[in-house]
């Protein structure tokens, strides 16, 4: 079987069986994600304890890039913290973007690296990726200010 086929095949059951699809309550994030090129929505939701991902979750519709990538995303961001999952964001849109990556960075994501050749399609396949970013860093800034208030009224 060739690759391109077998990344195919893990896309398509990604698609068809995606992993950890539907909505998260008490998540402590949640963000909205949109392609309004092709129409693609997607939420995403993750819950953290201990400083880890324990639980994230996504519901969405579009294409079968962009939901065989959510899928495969939560996958991967699971059980990692999240600047742990900032750095795997910011090495998939490396790949997307045609840098190389050492597969083992990257596991089963490799699968995506086909849609470069696609580049209207790389918006798809990132759109999951973009959405956690912008939930993990408004999370951070958000606790952060919230640290730097308590530290303040300490003094």
């Amino acid at each position: 079987m060739a690759l391109d086929d077998l990344y195919r095949e893990v896309i398509l059951d990604h698609y068809t069986h995606p992993r950890n699809k539907g909505s998260l309550d008490g998540a402590d994030i949640k963000v909205d994600g949109a392609n309004p090129l092709c129409g693609d929505e997607l939420s995403i939701y993750v819950k953290l304890a201990a400083g880890l991902i324990s639980d994230v979750r996504f519901v969405g519709r579009g294409c079968s890039i962009s939901q065989a990538s959510a899928s495969m995303m939560t996958e991967q961001i699971k059980g990692k913290t999240l600047p742990q999952a900032r750095a795997l964001v910011g090495r998939f849109k490396a790949m997307m973007h045609g840098e190389d990556v050492p597969e083992e960075e990257l596991g089963d994501l490799m699968a995506l690296q086909g849609v470069r050749k696609f580049p209207v399609r790389i918006k798809c396949a990132t759109l999951a990726w973009v959405a956690l970013d912008q939930g993990a860093e408004e999370f951070e800034g958000a606790r952060g200010k919230v640290e730097s208030t308590a530290t303040s009224e300490v003094e």
